[in-house]
């Protein structure tokens, strides 16, 4: 359950104002279908970060567990600074509209997740955890409960939103857990 519990409130904090928030509000505006989009974000999400919970998960074998830790918790360290630096979101990135408005979506998504700070962050939690289904569950929550609301309540929600503190939430939360796995914390997981 912790795994879940993480891997959502991690998400959920960076997700405020990145490129796939950004990507949602402007295809709610574009096409103001909310269901299509909202499937297509699930699906999107859901598959991209399967893949990325396997990475995390296939990372943990080729590594022994003392270097482990020292990537896992150097990469929460990273992700903290990462989350500082804001997304820029390029218009190009939403404009498949010859594929419906699901299609469009689940394509326009997917694509914005790789290499993303979300996708990168499932592959950490995945490895710090091991258990692929609980972090990806947790992470597609987070992206859930982010994305959501941006798809139905569009700008209304983004000009109350203080990004600036949120992501400022988030780096704390990636820096304590890479200063906690520095130190040790995830022997107990079975490190």
């Amino acid at each position: 359950m912790e795994a879940f519990l993480v891997s959502t409130g991690i998400v959920a904090l960076a997700e405020i104002g990145d490129k796939t928030q950004l990507l949602a509000f402007i295809l709610a505006a574009r096409f103001r279908k909310p269901v299509p989009i909202i499937l297509g974000i699930l699906v999107a999400t859901l598959t991209n970060h399967f893949l990325a919970g396997m990475l995390g998960s296939w990372i943990t074998i080729l590594l022994g567990p003392e270097t482990l830790r020292w990537v896992l918790g150097v990469s929460f360290i990273a992700m903290a600074l990462w989350t500082l630096v804001p997304d820029e979101f390029e218009e190009k990135d939403a404009n498949l509209a010859r594929f419906g408005v699901f299609g469009t979506t689940l394509i326009a998504f997917f694509f914005a997740e790789m290499g993303d700070k979300t996708q990168v962050a499932t592959v950490a939690l995945a490895a710090q955890y091991r258990t692929v289904i609980e972090v990806v569950a947790g992470t597609t929550f987070g992206m859930m409960l982010s994305n959501v609301p941006a798809v139905l309540l569009g700008d209304r929600v983004a000009a109350r939103m203080p990004a600036r503190a949120v992501h400022g939430v988030a780096a704390a939360i990636f820096a304590v857990l890479g200063i906690a796995t520095l130190l040790g914390a995830g022997e107990r997981i079975g490190f």
